[in-house]
C-alpha cells in the first residue's frame, strides 16, 4: 500500500500543476515591438482558457535589447475581462486581432473532461486504499494516461487557435511566446501519463522482476 501511497503522491502533483496551469491567463504572451506606439508606454496582452488580459508599460522599464514590449510581469497598468466564448459566443479582439473561439472552447473542454478523468481516478485510488481492493488500479491508470493525453492535446488545440489568431490580421505584428502557464501543463502531461503507467505496474497480477527470478534459479 505505501508504493500505491507514493505513485497517488505522483498523481497528485499532476493534478496541482493542471489546475494551476488551467485556472491562470498566462498561456501565452503577446506584444507588439515597444516602439510601435512611439510613446513612453507600450502595450503587451496575455491570455489563457478563460480570460485575457491587457497590460500597459513604461518602454524605461523593458529591457534595452528587447525588442518587443514586455514580459508582462513588469510593473504596470493592468486590464483583465473574461472571454464571452462560453456565454454570448463572441470573439474576443487584441490588438486588432480577432480569436477562433472554436478552436479556444475545444481547448477548455478538453482541459476540463481531462480534470474529470483525474477526479474519477482518483476516487479509485481511495476506494483502493480504504477497501484494499486492487482491481481499481486499473481503471485509475486509464483515467490517469488518458487525463495526461487529453492535457496534451489542450495545449496542442490552444496552440493551433493562437497561430490563428496571429493569422487573422496583419496591420499589428505582434511577437508572441508561450508563458508559464503552459510549462505547468506540460509537466502535468507528464506526470500524470508517468502516474498512470505506475498504476498499471502495480495492478498487475505478478511483478516483471519477480517473474523472472524463478527462471534463474531453475537454470541454475
Amino acid at each position: 500500500m505505501i508504493v500505491i501511497k507514493l505513485a497517488f503522491f505522483v498523481a497528485i502533483v499532476g493534478v496541482v500543476l493542471t489546475v494551476l496551469g488551467v485556472g491562470t491567463e498566462f498561456w501565452v504572451e503577446l506584444a507588439p515591438s515597444k516602439s510601435f506606439y512611439n510613446n513612453q508606454t507600450c502595450l503587451t496582452a496575455h491570455y489563457g482558457l478563460w480570460k485575457g488580459c491587457t497590460k500597459t508599460l513604461w518602454v524605461s522599464d523593458i529591457d534595452p535589447e528587447r525588442e518587443s514590449c514586455g514580459p508582462a510581469d513588469l510593473p504596470g497598468e493592468s486590464n483583465c475581462t473574461y472571454f464571452k466564448f462560453f456565454t454570448t459566443g463572441e470573439n474576443a479582439v487584441m490588438f486588432q486581432k480577432t480569436t477562433q473561439k472554436n478552436l479556444n472552447v475545444a481547448a477548455a473542454m478538453l482541459a476540463l473532461f481531462s480534470l474529470f478523468l483525474m477526479v474519477m481516478g482518483a476516487i479509485c485510488i481511495v476506494m483502493c486504499l480504504s477497501k484494499n481492493i486492487i482491481f481499481f488500479l486499473k481503471p485509475a491508470s486509464v483515467c490517469f494516461i488518458l487525463s495526461g493525453v487529453l492535457v496534451l492535446l489542450s495545449l496542442l488545440v490552444f496552440h493551433l487557435s493562437v497561430l490563428a489568431f496571429l493569422a487573422s490580421d496583419s496591420m499589428v505584428p505582434l511577437h508572441h511566446e508561450l508563458s508559464w502557464s503552459v510549462s505547468c501543463i506540460g509537466c502535468a502531461a507528464a506526470v500524470l501519463i508517468v502516474g498512470g503507467i505506475l498504476f498499471l505496474l502495480l495492478a498487475l497480477p505478478y511483478s516483471p522482476w519477480q517473474r523472472c527470478l524463478p527462471q534463474k534459479d531453475s537454470s541454475s
